[in-house]
């Protein structure tokens, strides 16, 4: 008999399954896990993040109508109580780090075959890393959706409680900063590989 379904997951927790609950946990908890990462550039904060984010999920079951994907809705709680945590934040650092031991989502195809490409791999996942972090955070919030999450406009609006519209031009301007940012690092990079 093959894996139970979301849905049906989600009905036996309903009804007080509490191990229903916890295989739904298990199936999300990387996904959610990243998702905050993304947007808090810290993984104690992202642990954090995510137990609430299922804490709440659980007492919040109830009220879960189902009208859209459960992913959707644990989404929704995760982009929401991390956007209340990062303006709680906003006053006491301005910048957030990301430790250096984690790869990232966007570096993980990139082929190495020499101590330099890595070393230039790495440099540039940080300027880029770096640059997302900077976007101001309803920019990063869709561009974490759309980019590293891989979801469609419409997902991301519905999580973030706006238009496709709105999600889309978010992109635009996320990416043209973010080129605007890495224009010179690029350009310099481009530079030092024409003098060699």
């Amino acid at each position: 008999m093959g894996r139970p379904g979301d849905d049906r997951l989600v009905e036996q927790a309903k009804q007080g399954d509490v191990e229903a609950f916890a295989e739904l946990a298990r199936r999300f908890q990387q996904m959610i896990q990243r998702a905050i990462l993304a947007l808090t550039g810290n993984l104690q904060d992202a642990d954090d993040l995510a137990q609430e984010t299922f804490m709440q999920a659980y007492k919040t079951l109830k009220d879960f109508k189902q009208q859209a994907r459960f992913s959707t809705w644990l989404y929704r709680i995760a982009i929401n109580l991390t956007l209340n945590f990062l303006k709680k934040k906003k006053k006491e650092r301005m910048k957030q780090t990301l430790d250096e031991s984690l790869p990232l989502e966007f570096n993980s195809d990139i082929l190495v075959d020499s101590p330099e490409k890595d070393s230039l791999a790495r440099e540039l996942s940080e300027r880029l890393k770096e640059a997302v972090d900077s976007l101001p955070i309803p920019y990063r919030a869709s561009f974490v959706l759309v980019v590293y999450q891989g979801m469609t406009h419409g997902e991301a609006a519905q999580i973030l409680r706006c238009s496709e519209n709105t999600v889309s031009w978010r992109m635009h301007k996320a990416r043209k900063m973010l080129q605007a940012k890495l224009r010179p690092y690029l350009r310099e990079k481009q530079h030092e590989t024409q003098k060699d």
